[in-house]
């Protein structure tokens, strides 16, 4: 209850994120947040009181943030893959599967790469960063970005004095999303940034990058739950290594 109700309240303060609620006889039954800082959209976290679940509660709140969209380039979100209703629902409302996500929380065993460079991030890495995240994704990030060195201990990866991945909030997973240029890079960020983190990383894992994954569960990094990452509009194939936050 502390955790939720300390989220929400977060997100209802920022100017950036749009927040709804639904009201039931003078009761509120549920909310929805909706990230605005960046061309995407993201949404979430959804929630629905279970006594009203099934009676169309999401489905007014999901249109009520679709419509405070317009014409966004684009609209993200990552709903629990064991929730089939909520995969209906929003692929009923035009949303596309994307990707299985995996979240999974650690700290590499192996400790840093001593042939490359993580560290803190700060304020005058962030263009470079944005050029990372448009060069793999095709859209810029750094609203999100700047919110997460306000916020979180951000982490870039260098080699040779180059910036080659970042990650924004290492071991927050809702907030928490990351882009490098290659396998090797990301492996050599993890490793560095959970050496520099008091606390495990947390990420939601794209699966399908297989040797990823299994470098994830051979450091010791636990399984924790499935999501699946949805989109509308815009949507450019990775072009590279990456995964992403609730809000993508």
């Amino acid at each position: 209850m502390e955790a939720g109700t300390q989220l929400a309240a977060t997100f209802i303060a920022a100017p950036s994120i749009y927040a709804v609620v639904a009201e039931l006889d003078g009761r509120v039954v549920g909310s929805n947040f909706m990230t605005e800082g960046d061309p995407i959209r993201g949404i979430g976290p959804i929630t629905v009181d279970p006594s009203v679940q099934g009676s169309g509660v999401g489905r007014r709140l999901m249109e009520a943030a679709l419509e405070r969209a317009g014409d966004a380039k684009g609209v993200r979100l990552a709903q629990d893959a064991f929730n089939a209703r909520s995969m209906a629902l929003y692929a009923s409302l035009g949303f596309d599967v994307r990707e299985p996500l995996l979240l999974i929380r650690g700290t590499p065993r192996s400790g840093p790469d001593l042939g490359v460079s993580v560290r803190p991030m700060t304020a005058a890495d962030v263009d470079a960063c944005t050029d990372l995240c448009t060069s793999v994704h095709g859209i810029s990030r750094s609203h999100e970005l700047q919110e997460a060195l306000r916020v979180f201990t951000p982490f870039v990866v260098e080699r040779e004095g180059r910036i080659t991945g970042y990650l924004s909030a290492a071991t927050f997973w809702l907030m928490n999303h990351g882009v490098a240029e290659t396998e090797l890079d990301m492996r050599a960020l993890l490793a560095g940034a959970g050496a520099l983190s008091a606390e495990p990383l947390s990420l939601l894992l794209p699966t399908r990058q297989a040797n990823l994954f299994r470098w994830c569960l051979h450091q010791g990094m636990q399984a924790i739950k499935p999501m699946t990452l949805m989109t509308m509009g815009h949507y450019q194939e990775p072009r590279g290594c990456y995964f992403p936050s609730v809000l993508y």
